[in-house]
């Protein structure tokens, strides 16, 4: 299954060719994924790893959460604008992947700064120690909300949170009545970013959009 993408596929195309390539590991695992695991279209990808990965190396964040490991691409690209010692800790509900994730994080020489959360995000997250320099938000839509409400006290002036599928194929701009569940959560947490003055924030629209929210 193709990924969603809010742009025509010529321009994604387009952006793709003019973007940084994927490195061995990435290529490799994109690959892997789209060949052999179920769900595809939840990867990351080329282009939107891409963006992740300039971003965390903008910040150089010395702690990162990730919400929604899949098969741990996301988590290459955000890691690799850690400070030196710095950790990135990802959740997922599905341990059925971790062999394969663990694989490519060797492979990436990133596994020493990748640590792996098995459950419910919601209650792993206060299990975790520290604040939170960057998050990535891409697990469950219906709890966009709540994930934003956990993490964000819990980041200095400047930290980041992107948020993945915040145009959710469209379906954000129909008619409330007409949207699935799911899109109608993404449109509930779009207005609660949007409202609250804590933060600023952009939502670009690469692949199926994406919130990039600054707290102030």
């Amino acid at each position: 299954m193709e990924p969603y993408h809010i742009t025509s596929d010529p321009i994604n195309h387009y952006a793709e060719l003019y973007t940084t390539s994927e490195d061995a590991v990435l290529a490799s695992l994109n690959l892997e994924t789209n060949a052999n695991v179920h769900g595809a279209q939840m990867l990351s990808g080329h282009l939107q790893g891409t963006l992740l990965q300039l971003i965390s190396q903008i910040i150089r964040p010395k702690q990162i959460l990730e919400l929604g490991t899949y098969t741990g691409y996301s988590a290459i690209c955000l890691a690799k604008g850690l400070q030196a010692g710095g950790i990135l800790h990802t959740i997922d509900i599905d341990h059925s992947l971790q062999e394969m994730r663990n694989q490519y994080w060797k492979a990436a020489q990133l596994d020493h700064c990748i640590r792996q959360h098995i459950g419910e995000a919601a209650q792993v997250i206060n299990n975790i120690n520290g604040n939170f320099d960057l998050v990535f938000i891409d697990a469950d839509k219906k709890n966009y909300g709540l994930y934003f409400d956990l993490v964000i006290d819990r980041m200095q002036s400047g930290g980041i949170i992107l948020a993945d599928n915040v145009l959710f194929h469209s379906e954000v701009i129909w008619p409330v009545d007409q949207q699935g569940k799911n899109a109608q959560a993404i449109h509930a947490f779009n207005r609660k970013v949007a409202a609250d003055d804590r933060v600023e924030q952009v939502i670009l629209p690469i692949r199926d959009g994406i919130a990039l929210i600054r707290k102030r």
